[in-house]
Formats: C-alpha cells, structure tokens, sequence
C-alpha cells in the first residue's frame, strides 16, 4: 500500500517504478479517484456542518413556538444529503484501495533495470564447484537408492510431492535442526511455532492477496494454508504500536510450505526443486526506517552463513526491476551450485519490503515516548529452503558408489558422516 500524500508529491517516481517492473502509468488513475475521493469528502462535511446548524436553529425555533415545517423539511433534506454522501464515500474510498492494493511497491534506485531473471547482477561467489572423477546425477537420481520416493508420492497425492524414507527423513529434520539452532544460537532470531493456517487479512498484510490468490491453497473454513512462515510471522506485529527501543525484533520458524504453483506449468516437474509442499526455515526482521538497509544486510549474511557452514558452493544475485517480487523493494537471492544440473539454483530470497506491508497491516512503532507513531519496515528471507538444501547435499556429496558425503556441521545432526544406498 502507499502513503497517498507521498504519491500526490511523487506520482513520477510511482509510474517510473511501475514502468521498470514492465507494468503501466497508474498515478493519474489513482490521483483522479483520490481527488474524487477528497470532493465527497469535502461535499460531506459541509453538508454535516449545515445539518448540525440546521438542527440548532430547529431546536431553537420549537421552543420559541416558531413555525418548523421549512426548517424540518430542509433538515430532511440535509439528513438525506449527509447519507448519501456517507454511502458514496465509503464506495470510492473502498474501490481506492483496492486499486493501490494491486500496484506493487516501489523499487529502491539501486535496484538494476532488466525484464527478467537474465538481467540480474551477481554480486559475490562464495566457494568452488567440487571436480567429480565422475559424471554427476541429479539429486533424484542419486535419491532414489536412498530413501527419496516419488511413485509412492505420486500415487498418494499426485504431482509435485514425495516422500522420504528412513535416512532421507532423518537428514531433512537434521537440516531443520542445524539451521534453527544457528539463527536462533549465533544470529538472535526467536524461534516461532506459528500456526499453519491464517486468514485473508494476514495473507493481504503480506500481499499474497489479492495477487497470488491462485497460487494459494484455502480450506472450507476460508483459511488459507501458509505459502510460507512469512505471513504469520510478519503479521504478529500487524495492528500493533510497537516501542522503537525493542527494534529490530528478528523472529525464524521452521514450517511446510503450501503452493500451488499456479505460474509455473512445466518448471521443474521432477525432483524436489518445485514442490505443492516443502519445508522452509524463515527469516523475519521488524525494524525502523533507518535501520532496514543495514538488517537486509545482515539477513542476507544470516542466509549465506548456512551454506557456509554446509560448505556448499554459492553465488548471491541482486534481482533486476522485472524479477523483483511484487512486495519487495529490493531482493538478493542466493543461489546454490548444483552440480547434477551444471548451474545456480535459488536457495534462499532476502527482500527488503521497507513500509509497504506495514501500511497494509498497519504496524507502526513509538520512536520515543510521546513521538507520533511511524510505520515499521519488514524484511524476510529464507535461512534456508529445507528441501532445496538437502537437494544440494546430495548433490555436491555424491560418490560414485551411490553414497553421499555429508558436511561435517551435520554430523552431530544426524549422527553418521554418510548416506548409504538401501537395498
């Protein structure tokens, strides 16, 4: 959402953003329904003004025992007149905001321009790709002789699932375990158990609607499953006025993951990468306007040291206008090397969504006791996607003889330095 006053002052800086994401001018459309907007408004309150003057003078004149009837049939007239305009306003003022609420926020000017993902600027690699004496598999190939079914999925649930067995299992909810207790140990991150399962207005706080509605999974209840920890997370400070002096609070919860995959029709149709269900370990960061460049920063840096530990080969990317998500303002994704594939792989999103979900939710803090409340900034990230991880292990660990080498941080995890192929 936006700060209406900002886009009266700014309505080039709104249409160029709109222009680098590949969308259309929207400002003139959206300040013409405001000024129309601020006419009723304005026409309403002069018709109050004269009914409560009207209403004095009525009340006056009855109890002088002067004749009523022209002031009681222009006090109706005026009742009427401040209904109508009251029905009016509530109309525009709603079909305003669900106008803003399909714009997308607006791109920071260090953000490149560029159409698509080919125009994304890599910043760093961190790492080299392992030399195999062998050709490498994929990480479903190499899964499917230690524990990674996806038949027995298919048969279940269809598409886009599996199921892991023995090992697979143990290593998924090792990684879980490992990543947890390095945001939570090292990196201040509260662990959170969130619920599953929330509704509209938190999915609209973090604009998964109405945009990604059909990416969405909802229940017969009208809740909608959690595409990711994010919703739930973020909006906890929703409707809140929080004290500036406990900013930043960093918060991370280990959860599936429900998408439909709705835009993504024949990518990555097999193998884990693409999933209707998948576990994730989420990043959430609330803090001020100040702060929030520094904290994307940070979280970012809080992503990559999990791959770090893992030793897993990575490069980080700064996504171009036309690949940036429809609530971020900037987004750095990190991409893991994977070696069955011969490429870079998003394993983690880092956006920066500064006050665009906070005006949503609207969740302000206090910077100082008495000072009037301002927006928060919000920043998410993944801290990693489970399943993507163990896709890498498998990969990058993968011996010749179907076995896979797993990074020393894990061992005590899962409590073997090696995956064996079951018979």
């Amino acid at each position: 959402m936006f700060d209406l006053k900002w886009l009266r002052d700014n309505s080039a800086a709104f249409d160029a953003s709109l222009q680098r994401r590949g969308a259309a001018p929207a400002a003139a459309d959206v300040l013409a329904l405001d000024a129309e907007r601020r006419r009723i408004e304005t026409e309403l309150q002069e018709s109050q003004s004269a009914r409560n003057r009207l209403s004095r003078e009525f009340g006056q004149a009855k109890a002088k025992g002067q004749p009523v009837d022209g002031l009681q049939a222009e006090l109706g007239r005026l009742k009427d007149a401040v209904k109508a305009g009251e029905e009016q306003l509530a109309a525009v003022a709603a079909e305003l905001e669900a106008k803003l609420a399909t714009y997308p926020n607006i791109l920071q000017p260090d953000v490149p321009d560029g159409a698509d993902e080919s125009a994304n600027v890599e910043l760093r690699r961190v790492g080299q790709p392992r030399q195999f004496d062998f050709q490498p598999l994929a990480h479903d190939e190499v899964g499917a002789r230690l524990g990674m079914d996806f038949p027995t999925a298919a048969k279940l649930s269809g598409a886009r699932f599996v199921l892991l067995r023995g090992q697979m299992a143990r290593l998924e909810r090792a990684l879980a375990a490992f990543m947890l207790d390095l945001q939570t140990g090292e990196h201040g991150y509260t662990e959170m158990a969130p619920p599953l399962m929330v509704g509209e207005k938190a999915l609209f706080g973090t604009n998964q609607l109405p945009k990604f509605a059909d990416d969405l999974f909802f229940t017969t209840t009208g809740l909608g499953l959690i595409p990711t920890a994010e919703v739930p997370l973020t909006n906890t400070v929703g409707g809140e006025i929080l004290d500036g002096a406990d900013l930043p609070l960093r918060m991370t919860a280990h959860t599936p993951c429900f998408r439909s995959e709705a835009g993504s029709a024949g990518r990555d149709t097999k193998g884990m990468i693409r999933q209707h269900q998948f576990n994730k370990v989420e990043l959430v960061s609330v803090t001020t306007p100040e702060q929030s460049a520094v904290e994307h920063e940070r979280m970012t840096a809080c992503a990559e040291e999990v791959l770090k530990r893992l030793g897993l080969p990575y490069r980080v990317m700064l996504l171009c206008a036309g690949d940036t998500g429809f609530g971020a303002s900037k987004t750095y994704d990190i991409e893991v090397w994977l070696p069955g594939q011969g490429t870079y792989r998003e394993i983690s999103s880092c956006s920066n969504c500064q006050d665009f979900q906070a005006r949503r939710m609207n969740a302000r803090y206090r910077p100082a006791p008495g000072e009037k409340p301002r927006f928060v900034h919000t920043l998410n990230g993944s801290g990693l996607a489970v399943g993507r991880t163990l896709v890498a292990i498998l990969e990058n660990g993968q011996e010749a003889d179907g076995s896979v080498t797993l990074p020393p941080a894990l061992h005590r995890y899962f409590g073997q330095e090696r995956l064996l192929p079951v018979a």
